[in-house]
């Protein structure tokens, strides 16, 4: 996969290109790629804690990185595994109508396994057993800084270091059928969080009106946007501090919109069968399930 192959992204970007395990972090800028391992080590914890976005903007200018040829190169998630994955169940209103379920008074909150992250375009498993696996299109929220306690919500946009887009794939047997009670059994197998393709700062993104869109086999299923939340980035990030400690790094997964197959209307997924999302200014995925 080439760092850039037309529409999918804008101009500066953060991405990971390598063999599973071994990503290595660069700068997309303008339909190039710049090795940033002479300022940083990953696009990781130690990343943020160190203002990594602006000392890669800084060397950029000084012609200090050194661009690297990504034709056929793997896309890798564009962080590295987090502390946490957190997500934010029932959060559009048509989907929880299709579930069957009335909008949430407050946040549902679930945890994926961080082993799940995996690349934008990797081959997805069905699980073992399963016959329920569906998808899910969602804006992802990368913290920046480490968040306890947030007095208000409009505190929240200091916290955040960019955005990426998630398909947050479930079984939907493990996480209603078999749970005992709680989803991230359903939410956790290998494989169930294809992240990015390209991570964007928030200075060049508004997280409140997102197009969002999934397809299956190249049929439309999801279409939607994140103005369509029951509870905003901002308010989700406030929410969350008030419970848990929100780490660099770590990932917030904001909710999916209406069209998935736990409606009923579209059928499960099954091996040989094709899924890609799509949110306006972050890319398109794309997973083979085998």
């Amino acid at each position: 996969m080439a760092c850039h192959d037309g529409k999918e992204v804008r101009d500066v970007r953060f991405m990971r290109l390598g063999s599973a395990g071994a990503e290595r972090p660069v700068l997309f800028d303008q339909g190039r790629c710049y090795s940033l391992e002479s300022i940083a080590r990953d696009i990781d914890a130690e990343f943020w804690e160190t203002n990594g976005p602006a000392r890669a903007a800084a060397a950029r200018a000084s012609g200090a990185l050194a661009q690297v040829d990504a034709d056929g190169a793997r896309v890798g998630a564009p962080i590295a595994r987090p502390s946490s994955v957190i997500c934010i169940g029932m959060n559009y209103a048509a989907h929880a109508a299709e579930a069957g379920s009335a909008p949430p008074a407050v946040p549902i909150i679930f945890h994926k396994a961080p082993n799940t992250v995996v690349g934008p375009y990797d081959d997805v498993a069905i699980p073992r057993a399963s016959s329920k696996t569906d998808w899910e299109v969602e804006l992802g929220v990368v913290i920046g800084r480490r968040a306890s306690y947030l007095e208000t919500p409009e505190q929240a946009a200091e916290y955040i270091g960019g955005f990426v887009s998630v398909n947050d794939l479930s079984e939907r047997e493990f996480q209603l059928e078999v749970s005992g009670g709680q989803w991230s059994k359903g939410k956790s197998c290998a494989g169930f969080c294809p992240t990015g393709p390209v991570l964007v700062t928030p200075d060049e993104i508004r997280p409140d009106d997102l197009g969002l869109q999934s397809w299956v086999n190249g049929d439309p299923r999801q279409d939607s946007s994140t103005s369509d939340l029951i509870f905003g980035v901002d308010s989700i990030i406030h929410h969350l501090s008030q419970y848990m400690v929100l780490e660099p790094g770590d990932l917030i997964c904001t909710g999916t919109p209406e069209g998935v197959a736990y409606s009923g209307r579209f059928p499960y997924l099954r091996a040989g069968d094709v899924v890609e999302i799509e949110i306006e200014g972050l890319g398109r995925q794309r997973q083979v399930f085998v």
